[in-house]
């Protein structure tokens, strides 16, 4: 049986797939991104209609992740998917506290879920960040509450619990009461990888070159007004995009030596 083998020929046919699926929506280029990922992350071309992006939201994300912002994560299969070491050469980096001890005493003691200990033990340190957040609905109601109550601002919350209790809910309450930007899919659908691909999503492009993979959607576009018939081609266009991006660095550390 004949398959692709090469990852980034995968990733470029995958989105090839998934582009008849959104072009209708009328989205700008960077909601294009986050809707591929999503898509992507998830194999389901059916989360198309229910993604609710902020309209401020690419540009309060991209400014934090410059900045070198923190992420704060509810669960850690969210902070396992995002693109940390490029994180790491803005200065960020990601927090998750689900398995600290004195997070778990404190959730006992209290009579709440771990999720909304570790939130509540963030607190002020939201303020500025990224708050993704792709399994708890209670973290993300425990965010909503620091927002109204204490007056916590993050930068953006990504907000993608999923299940049957308090999921649909929390995402409601953040699209209507939400005092920041935010990413969010309506009703039951979400998870850890959905959280993580919004944040690989926003931070790919030219200006933050988040996932190393900017700019996929072009590179489609590219590859189908060219009429390339072969992966083999594909890869070798992969391949010189991949020098270009290396040259591209070197011009900027000469630069910041002249």
């Amino acid at each position: 049986m004949e398959f692709i083998k090469d990852p980034m020929a995968i990733e470029v046919r995958s989105f090839e797939i998934i582009k008849p699926y959104i072009e209708k929506l009328n989205l700008s280029e960077e909601e294009t991104k986050i809707y591929s990922r999503i898509i992507h992350a998830s194999g389901d071309v059916d989360y198309a209609p229910i993604i609710r992006i902020h309209k401020d939201v690419v540009a309060s994300m991209k400014k934090a992740l410059l900045s070198g912002c923190k992420i704060y994560t509810d669960v850690e299969m969210v902070r396992t998917g995002i693109n940390k070491r490029k994180l790491a050469s803005w200065g960020g980096s990601v927090e998750c506290k689900i398995a600290d001890p004195e997070i778990a005493k404190y959730a006992k003691e209290h009579g709440i879920t771990r999720s909304i200990a570790a939130m509540r033990h963030f607190g002020k340190e939201l303020d500025g960040a990224i708050v993704a957040i792709g399994n708890a609905p209670t973290a993300l109601f425990e965010v909503i509450r620091l927002m109204n109550e204490e007056n916590i601002r993050p930068a953006a919350i990504i907000g993608t619990p999923v299940g049957f209790v308090g999921a649909a809910e929390s995402k409601d309450l953040l699209i209507a009461e939400s005092k920041v930007p935010y990413i969010t899919v309506t009703g039951t659908k979400g998870g850890s990888p959905i959280a993580a691909s919004c944040i690989n999503g926003c931070g790919s492009g030219k200006d933050t070159g988040f996932c190393g993979m900017y700019p996929l959607w072009k590179m489609c576009e590219c590859v189908s007004e060219k009429g390339v018939e072969t992966w083999n081609e594909i890869k070798t266009f992969v391949k010189l995009y991949k020098i270009y991006e290396k040259i591209k660095k070197y011009l900027k550390k000469i630069h910041k030596i002249l």
